[in-house]
């Protein structure tokens, strides 16, 4: 058996399944392109997809393939065309920021309660692979306060839980392989669109929770206060900071005037920047260069007072030893154990990883007019994560002060991060002995510094405040939930309660129904070039459009703030339109179709006073039509039409089809023995139009193939010349300059050709826009609207002709009765 009928058995069986005929679609959809064949002598069969066409589509083609490989390694596309201009601004930019990592780097080591050289290893690994895969030129991978707080946080955890089984760098290696795993394959598989998932509330949130957590645990360090335990909850180690204070040591003058220096310096560049525009660029620089002069000054400071004091009797405390170079590169170990134990921390840290990287480096792209590539990120970031243990780092990701630095500095490519690197091996080799001497207090003042300028400034809280007052109140609860518990509870409860905010939404946002109002555009005429500037209203001229007059169709409340005054009537009696708020899917399927068979029931009458159920066959909670109900009910319109218009909705699944399947069955009783039309507005998704056409939308509503109901012939034509003769072409044209001078209701639809003038024609250029066999999906909510309305006006003929004859044989009878 061929591909080809086993494709038909199978689909025969199908829909013999869900109770379709095939055979009857079929003979339906040949009748309706016969008419379509004799009305406008074209027509246009619509091929639906099959599923074997979407697994095919799902094969990657060899050139598809090579272009996979080529946007793995973006820096073979740019290498080659490196020259000595982009040498030179890579140097200079490489090495200053060289600079202002160093110092950072070995603070924001201590966050994750390992020596400052730990901090120069992840630096080190973040800026040779970045420039490989990376897509940005103004990122720098490295340490952050953030990350750094995250791998403390575990390293404490796991310790509290294993005391003396794993050292502390040994945990913060197998984190940061794992992390690197994951990034590196969601980036391998072009995912980079989920972090389209996580909102900027929530991380907006973190980050300044976070901020709060880091001061609080180097708070005691500046002061010189000891015994305090800064990995507990927050509001403790404020607490116990403050009950600590008259154990305020030597280190707070280091510490506190760290911090004072530091803004100073800052708030001086800012100013001079300033007055002196021409230098800008000078004072930005040396702005940036601040945390280094700090740390060169205050160590200096740290040897003069304790280079003659024996070792561990200094008079405040400093960094001490650090290994020579990369002392703890190697094979990190692979511990099945050790993996689970932090596996379960994964989550947070993975998100903040990618979302802070990805932030920064779009941030910077929209700046520049770059394009950034998320997938191509976040690979960068897994190889650079996953190779960083074999150098003695941890997790790293964007910097978004050291990114600030490197941009200020005219970076040319990502290779800059190369001479970054040589800064840090430079550090690491000759200046271990002048680390020695480093306050503790001063890097733990320029954490504190560095960290600050995080915190959401309470005019972003305002902003908050007018775009959604609901996402301020999920920002306060994360910051809230962070400063009393940790983290990790606060990044789950922000994220899960923006998640049930869309959820929501797409639950309960009722679509409304609309009404018709006719519009026209009234424009002013332009005065002469003589007239006066000043214009009066007694010398304003309006000239009104009568060919622009239009229907449009606008719900009938005043929710989106229309003019309370214009009236909205309905289309036609017993004619409804209604439009989705958002997607039509599985989630809010029954509140619309509640909604939907609500509305109708009650704006609308049966066709038949009597519904035809037995009492003893009535359900117990249906009450039968009273006769008071009947008469209040006599002056509504019965239901003739239902017009859904799709232009929110995409895709559809089995769920919200099954609602409208049996909406429909319900509203075709109620309107028995006349049967609904449904009509479909911007219906484009070709799966949907699949969908809709097997479970029997689309047709005219008939109870045979012979029978088209109400259904009059209307279809929307292309009138374009594309494709025609140049004899076709010539009539046309002709055609429509002689409309063009007819009187204005004829020229209301100068672009259309009259019924006659087709006939007589034949002009192939009336092509059909969509399938003839599926006439009730239409292109706009007009075209709906206008066949759904023309098809209601038909019923209503035919009924009344119905009633007249009934009327006039029930006389006839009682005059034979009579005689």
């Amino acid at each position: 058996m061929s591909g080809s009928k086993i494709r038909i058995f199978l689909s025969e069986k199908a829909t013999k399944a869900l109770g379709i005929s095939s055979d009857e679609r079929r003979k339906k959809t040949a009748s309706l392109e016969q008419i379509a064949r004799e009305t406008i002598n074209q027509t246009y069969h619509e091929d639906h997809p099959s599923v074997a066409e979407w697994f095919r589509g799902l094969v990657p083609s060899s050139a598809g393939v090579a272009e996979y490989v080529a946007e793995l390694f973006p820096s073979a596309q740019w290498v080659r065309r490196y020259n000595l201009h982009w040498v030179m601004g890579d140097v200079i930019a490489g090495i200053t920021v060289g600079l202002v990592v160093v110092p950072q780097a070995m603070a924001y080591a201590l966050l994750a309660r390992l020596s400052p050289a730990f901090g120069l290893y992840t630096t080190f690994t973040g800026a040779c692979i970045y420039w490989i895969f990376g897509t940005s030129k103004d990122i720098v991978i490295g340490t952050t306060a953030v990350g750094s707080l995250l791998v403390g946080s575990v390293i404490s955890k796991v310790e509290a839980e294993h005391p003396g089984v794993y050292k502390p760098e040994a945990i913060a290696h197998a984190l940061s392989f794992l992390a690197g795993a994951v990034l590196l394959v969601l980036g391998i598989l072009r995912l980079g669109w989920l972090i389209e998932f996580i909102p900027y509330v929530p991380i907006s949130a973190f980050v300044t929770s976070a901020s709060i957590t880091i001061i609080s645990t180097q708070l005691p360090t500046v002061l010189g206060i000891t015994g305090i335990k800064t990995r507990e909850a927050p509001y403790k180690v404020y607490v116990n900071t403050l009950k600590g204070l008259p154990r305020t040591s030597l280190d707070a003058s280091i510490g506190i005037s760290c911090i004072v220096l530091l803004y100073v310096i800052r708030s001086w560049c800012a100013k001079m920047e300033v007055r002196q525009p021409a230098k800008k660029r000078v004072w930005s620089l040396l702005s940036s260069l601040r945390l280094t002069f700090a740390i060169l000054l205050y160590t200096l400071i740290s040897w003069l007072v304790n280079r003659k004091m024996p070792e561990g009797q200094e008079n405040f405390r400093i960094v001490g030893h650090i290994d020579k170079g990369f002392s703890h590169a190697g094979v990190p170990k692979m511990d099945g154990e050790l993996f689970g134990l932090v596996a379960t921390e994964l989550p947070a840290i993975v998100v903040i990883l990618i979302v802070e990287h990805i932030a920064i480096a779009k941030s910077f792209g929209r700046i520049f007019g770059y394009t950034v590539q998320p997938s191509q990120e976040m690979l960068a970031q897994g190889a650079s994560n996953m190779l960083s243990p074999f150098v003695g780092g941890y997790v790293c990701t964007g910097s978004f002060g050291a990114s600030a630095v490197l941009s200020k500095a005219a970076v040319r490519t990502p290779l800059a991060g190369l001479f970054s690197a040589m800064v840090l091996i430079l550090a690491l080799y000759a200046l271990t002995a002048v680390f020695y001497y480093i306050p503790n207090a001063a890097l733990a003042g320029l954490i504190i510094h560095a960290t600050f300028n995080l915190i959401t400034p309470p005019r972003s809280l305002v902003k908050y405040w007018q775009f959604s007052p609901f996402e301020l109140f999920i920002w306060v609860c994360g910051v809230v939930i962070a400063f009393f518990t940790n983290l990790e509870t606060a990044i789950y409860v922000t994220v899960g309660l923006s998640f049930a905010m869309i959820l929501i939404r797409m639950a309960r946002n009722p679509g409304r129904f609309r009404g018709a109002v006719g519009v026209t555009r009234v424009v002013r005429n332009m005065p002469s070039q003589d007239a006066p500037t000043s214009c009066s209203s007694s010398a304003r001229t309006l000239q009104i459009h009568a060919e622009e007059t239009r229907q449009v169709y606008l719900p009938y409340d005043t929710k989106d703030n229309r003019n309370p005054d214009v009236s909205v009537e309905p289309p036609y009696p017993g004619v409804f339109i209604y439009r989705f708020a958002e997607n039509f899917n599985y989630i809010n399927q029954a509140y619309h179709i509640d909604h939907l068979t609500t509305y109708i029931k009650s704006h609308t009458r049966r066709t038949q006073s009597d519904d035809g159920i037995r009492p003893a066959d009535r359900l117990w909670c249906e009450a039968p039509p009273s006769k008071q109900l009947l008469e209040q009910e006599a002056d509504l319109p019965t239901l003739k039409a239902v017009v859904l218009d799709f232009s929110t909705v995409n895709i559809i699944d089995i769920t919200s089809l099954q609602g409208l399947i049996e909406l429909r069955s319900t509203l075709d009783r109620y309107a028995a023995p006349t049967l609904v039309e449904w009509h479909f507005a911007c219906v484009h998704n070709s799966w949907t139009r699949r969908a809709l056409a097997f479970a029997g939308f689309g047709f005219p509503a008939g109870n045979s193939l012979d029978e088209l109901g109400n259904w009059c012939p209307a279809y929307t034509i292309a009138t374009s010349l594309a494709g025609a003769t140049e004899e076709d072409q010539r009539e046309l044209e002709s055609l429509r300059r002689e409309l063009a001078g007819k009187d204005e209701e004829k020229q209301s639809n100068t672009t259309a050709l009259p019924v006659e003038v087709k006939e007589e024609k034949q002009i192939s250029t009336m092509t059909p826009l969509y399938g003839v066999g599926r006439p009730f999906f239409h292109i706009d909510l007009h075209d709906a609207v206008d066949m759904a309305v023309r098809d209601a006006k038909r019923q209503d003929e035919r009924w009344h002709i119905v009633d007249s004859s009934m009327c006039t044989s029930t006389l006839e009878s009682g005059r034979d009765s009579s005689v």
